[in-house]
């Protein structure tokens, strides 16, 4: 009975989850409990179901059914200075960057002591760009919105009482759309991948955690003269692929209120078209419990942007970027906690210096901030 319970509740919350942003358009948003502390340790805590997303063999870390269900609402500001343009007319493009919504579903329920199943709805990559009227840079990029559903089911087995596996099958859909001046164009389309991980108990006040989620193509349906093609990483022929992460967690019970947690990312942006280089993140977090009820939890974590300054784009001027976080959790009884989190994101000043046509050029710097709030509520059956 508690489990058709659960079941219920997850086929309810999982018809909200449709849609920010890391580095390049992929967002690391995909839980609301890990925002405290800048998602360091992602791929070890394994404290409630959304560890599914970030290395699905932490599912073997929980007892019982689970239920998790969150909201991420993230502000990107963009505000472009003009420095040098040739040939173009217009305004400064105002502040381009849009709030976006990012729910997100997750639930588990162990089959026995050993193996345990999960079902996923996310939103892995975002953006929503949108300039002015009377931007002068229009005609490169007036408006880009990318928008993602992730539907990820997984299984994890405890080989032993130190080592646990997990692995994961993805359909994940995305839809762009872009705008030149007045011309616009959109498409949608959907592609499998997945995702594993392995989680080593090195004793029980410590754990490491390995994840890979791989890169996904899709195909849009492209004209000659796509205004899709306006945007960072679609080809001419309307191919759109997205990268590989790899990740190495640690997470640690340092006292009996102290817990620290680490993490370092490598996309692989390389298999993006337009890219010709990765990137990485790293993060540290920590959380302070003061009772049985209440737990604090701050963070930073550093961003490097994939995207070079010759290679920057009026629709993704993406640049490395600080997070500084701060949260909390508070525990209702034996089964159910509450997490939320608020994080600042400042970016180093970006240059971009983009043709366009015979005589014309695109020459500024972009200031770019951001801020990410978000709640969590996870039960257990």
């Amino acid at each position: 009975m508690k489990k058709a319970t659960l079941f219920a509740a997850f086929l309810s919350c999982a018809a909200l989850s449709r849609g920010v942003c890391a580095s390049g358009f992929l967002a690391a948003e995909e839980n609301a409990s890990g925002l405290g502390v800048a998602y360091a340790g992602a791929a070890a805590s394994a404290d409630n179901v959304g560890t599914l997303y970030y290395n699905p063999a932490g599912l073997t870390q929980l007892s019982g059914a689970q239920l998790s269900v969150g909201l991420v609402g993230a502000q990107s500001r963009y505000e472009f200075d003009n420095d040098g343009s040739v040939g173009l007319v217009g305004g400064e493009g105002g502040q381009a960057g849009q709030w976006r919504g990012l729910p997100h579903v997750y639930a588990s329920w162990p089959v026995n002591a050993d193996l345990s199943l999960g079902l996923g709805i996310s939103s892995p990559y975002s953006l929503d760009m949108e300039y002015d009227d009377d931007w002068l840079g229009r005609d490169m990029g007036a408006r880009a919105q990318l928008s993602s559903l992730n539907i990820n089911p997984a299984l994890a087995y405890r080989i032993s009482d130190r080592v646990s596996v997990g692995l994961g099958l993805n359909y994940q859909q995305i839809r762009l759309k872009t705008a030149l001046n007045a011309m616009r164009d959109s498409d949608t389309d959907g592609a499998w991948g997945w995702n594993a991980g392995a989680l080593f108990t090195l004793s029980p006040e410590m754990r490491l955690g390995l994840a890979y989620r791989s890169g996904m193509e899709y195909r849009l349906e492209a004209d000659a003269a796509s205004v899709l093609q306006a945007f960072p990483g679609v080809d001419a022929r309307g191919r759109f692929k997205t990268p590989d992460v790899f990740s190495l967690s640690v997470w640690q019970q340092i006292s009996e209120r102290w817990e620290a947690m680490g993490d370092i990312s490598w996309v692989n942006w390389e298999r993006v078209d337009g890219y010709d280089h990765g990137s990485w993140r790293l993060s540290w977090g920590a959380a302070y419990a003061y009772n049985e009820r209440w737990k604090s939890k701050f963070g930073i974590a550093y961003d490097r942007s994939p995207i070079r300054a010759a290679d920057r784009a009026v629709l993704l001027p993406d640049a490395h970027r600080l997070w500084l976080a701060v949260g909390g959790q508070y525990r209702f009884g034996k089964y159910a906690t509450l997490d939320f989190g608020y994080a600042y994101q400042r970016a180093r000043e970006a240059r971009i210096d983009q043709a366009q046509g015979a005589g014309l050029r695109l020459r500024g710097n972009y200031d770019a901030s951001g801020h990410v709030i978000g709640v969590q509520y996870n039960q257990g059956f």
